[in-house]
């Protein structure tokens, strides 16, 4: 396919602010220039010939847009265009704090703050499932380079520079080691998105409190086994760039600032060389980021770039730097071309003519058979409804036989069945929602309400009932559970009933057991507080022991590490001093050696008081790393203690939390002394854990706004995932 010239694509987007310099930044009425005005300083004398303003001619300024309208002019027309094979970058660049993560990233916490990798990947998920086409693949990758080492993001080994190598062949550039990660939906690739950013360098800044120290390419490969085609996104954002002097950055935030400042020198290097047309080399081995970047920068790649800014006075050098990388940007020519795995042309010429010769050698078998009519076409409109016809006289008893003559028909009359199939479950499934309500099979408490009430309880299998139980229409995204079915009507008689002995019983003189759970709250307490109220109370005593563990623990930890700092200053000294002794014996060699009378060596006092120094320092080394091995050891059954605790108040917790304020009163009565259940019986479908706070949290946030925003069902799911995962690593802490 010929490819057409174009330009770089560059955007700026500024940062919302309360002191907006108006004074000095000016936008065009076309929204697509930026002007910038500084005023002169009188210090410097009337001859002043310093430059005072700037402007600048971009493909759009995006000030005050919300990130749909962002993604809307930035990203849409090029993800549309990676479907059908061509390679796209979209890359953010800025000063640090200016928004270049809240732009590619976004917000997390909430879906319409997501930014334009979340809406990337549901654009490219919506397209696959609009189309026709059962054969695309989609893969992704999330690489970091930080202080110039690779990393990898989705990595579940530690991955170091020595592991990954950045490679050149004839497809482009990879890099060997990044792992590629293949993703079925929507919410694998937003997983692997969440899953990564937790991953990410960041680090509090003068501008930012989590400025990203690093550079990282969220990368989706898009692969069309049908047609023969593939394509890659790279969505680059690069770590922020200003002058150090402004920045008073000190010790490891100094370094990471210098290693940022040097690989985006080189990028505008790069960019530099591609928009000059006599350059005959580009230097993209200058650094790991512009390495990376060779073929997703101008070339056979369509290159969208987010040059991010702040509004205040303060920045406007960053500013101006910032507007001139983006006006650079414009310079650069691409000519993007069709990824073509193989020649698609010839393969459907090889496909067709394999087809013709199979309809020939099928004519010739039929005509043996004297089966000359047959033919091997799509069906018409009238053989479907012949069949059709056929199966109903089939069902009905008045045919024995379809007649069947190729393998179409085959397909067609399994259709048909599959229909008629659908059609019969459909009525049968609205019989018996008129006669029956349908509950949870693992709502033990509603059960065995219903069979204390005489009403008899069957077990239906459906797995669209789902949505029947929770009334969300997610059916297709949740997984099915077995119901039980209830007759609406056995059940009105026995509410009825029951509600008339209630009214006896109220007309009756209270028992204690009636007002102890008359105190109990209409609704139950968050886990929280609920927790907090059980460790004071019923759980004093194993709190007690898990602290005192815990406590122990900590004491062995804080003993151990002093030891082992201990053990260290010893090799250093003992290193110090076998320097210092083989000085010694240099001098001594040099100088010549004196004997006594039986003919031993005779060393100064200096050399014999290291040699004891050093013999002194073995022995402490020695008792020091015997020691430190014993507190490995006591760390270790310690560890194990405060597992058991935990897990035992968390285990002793739940069933509190379920016996107090989740069971329903006729259930309590049974817990008592005199009842027939033991305390801690209760059947639950698995066992709770204090996480759980989060799915309830997630179906919380399910009633309140999927039923405007279903499409949001994929990403709250992986966030509640990745939240998930975080509070596990962090329990595992304690």
């Amino acid at each position: 396919m010929h490819a057409a010239e174009k330009k770089v694509r560059a955007f700026v987007r500024v940062k919302p602010t309360a002191h907006f310099a108006q004074d000095v930044i000016k936008f065009g009425p076309d929204n697509k220039s930026i002007d910038i005005y500084i005023k002169k300083d009188a210090k410097k004398g009337v001859v002043n010939n310093k430059q005072t303003d700037w402007s600048f001619k971009l493909d759009g300024v995006l000030h005050n847009t919300s990130q749909e309208l962002t993604y809307e002019t930035v990203a849409k027309k090029l993800v549309s265009e990676a479907l059908t094979g061509y390679n796209g970058t979209i890359m953010c660049y800025g000063q640090t704090g200016a928004g270049k993560t809240y732009t590619m990233t976004g917000a997390t916490a909430e879906y319409k703050h997501r930014g334009i990798i979340p809406r990337a990947v549901q654009q490219v998920f919506r397209a696959i499932a609009c189309s026709v086409d059962s054969f695309i693949t989609v893969r992704i990758s999330y690489l970091e380079i930080y202080n110039e080492t690779l990393c990898d993001l989705l990595s579940t080994t530690t991955s170091n520079d020595m592991q990954m190598a950045i490679v050149d062949c004839p497809q482009g550039v990879y890099v060997k080691g990044l792992s590629i990660h293949s993703v079925s939906d929507e919410e694998d690739a937003l997983n692997l998105l969440f899953e990564g950013e937790t991953n990410r360098v960041i680090a509090e800044h003068s501008l930012n409190k989590n400025s990203s120290r690093s550079h990282c390419i969220f990368t989706i490969y898009i692969e069309d086994l049908y047609i023969c085609i593939n394509s890659k996104i790279n969505l680059i954002d690069l770590a922020g760039s200003e002058r150090l002097s402004k920045t008073r950055s000190e010790g490891r935030v100094l370094k990471e600032a210098a290693y940022i400042n040097k690989s985006l020198s080189f990028l505008e290097q790069i960019i530099i060389a591609l928009a000059d047309p006599k350059r005959e080399h580009i230097p993209f081995r200058q650094s790991k980021l512009t390495h990376v970047l060779k073929d997703s920068l101008g070339g056979k790649c369509n290159t969208v770039l987010v040059a991010n800014i702040c509004g205040e006075a303060l920045h406007v050098e960053e500013t101006l730097s910032s507007l001139r990388f983006a006006t650079r940007m414009k310079w650069i020519t691409t000519e993007p071309v069709v990824n073509v795995t193989y020649d698609s042309e010839e393969t459907v010429k090889t496909l067709e003519k394999e087809i013709s010769l199979l309809k020939q050698e099928l004519a010739m078998h039929d005509s043996l058979v004297n089966r000359s009519l047959v033919t091997y076409g799509p069906l018409t409109d009238v053989q479907v409804a012949e069949i059709k016809s056929q199966i109903h006289k089939y069902l009905q008893g008045a045919i024995d036989e379809i007649d069947i003559m190729n393998f179409r028909q085959v397909q067609e009359v399994f259709k048909q069945f599959k229909l008629i199939v659908r059609q019969q479950e459909g009525e049968v499934e609205t019989r018996l929602r008129s006669k029956y309500i349908l509950i949870d099979k693992n709502d033990f408490a509603t059960i065995a309400a219903a069979q204390k009430a005489g009403v008899y309880v069957g077990e239906l299998r459906e797995d669209r009932t789902k949505s029947l139980i929770s009334g969300r229409d997610l059916a297709a995204h949740l997984p099915s559970k077995s119901q039980v079915t209830v007759p609406t009507k056995n059940l009105d008689v026995k509410e009825k009933a029951r509600n008339e002995d209630t009214v006896k019983n109220d007309a009756q003189p209270s028992k204690p057991v009636s007002e102890e759970i008359s105190q109990r709250p209409s609704s139950p307490p968050s886990k929280a507080v609920a927790f907090e109220q059980f460790k004071e109370e019923c759980g004093s005593e194993i709190n007690r022991i898990f602290k005192e563990n815990k406590s122990i623990l900590l004491a062995r930890r804080k003993r151990s590490s002093t030891v082992a700092r201990r053990i260290n200053i010893i090799k250093q000294e003992m290193e110090d001093i076998k320097k210092a002794l083989e000085a010694q014996r240099q001098e001594r060699s040099q100088q010549g050696e004196y004997v006594d009378e039986k003919g031993r060596l005779i060393i100064d006092e200096k050399e014999f008081l290291l040699i004891m120094k050093l013999k002194d320092l073995k022995e402490e080394y020695r008792c020091s790393y015997a020691e430190l091995q014993d507190l490995k050891a006591e760390i270790q059954y310690c560890q194990h203690l405060v597992d058991r605790c935990r897990n035992k108040l968390i285990s002793e917790f739940e069933i509190w939390y379920r016996e107090s304020f989740l069971i329903p009163t006729y259930v309590q009565n049974a817990l008592k002394p005199s009842g027939n259940i033991r305390p801690g019986m209760i059947p639950i479908n698995r066992v709770m854990c204090l996480e759980e706070d989060e799915q309830e949290r997630f179906e919380q946030m399910q009633e309140a706004m999927l039923p405007t925003g279903p499409d949001s069902v994929a990403f709250y799911k992986a966030k509640m995932k990745t939240d998930q995962k975080v509070m596990s690593a962090g329990h595992s802490s304690l």
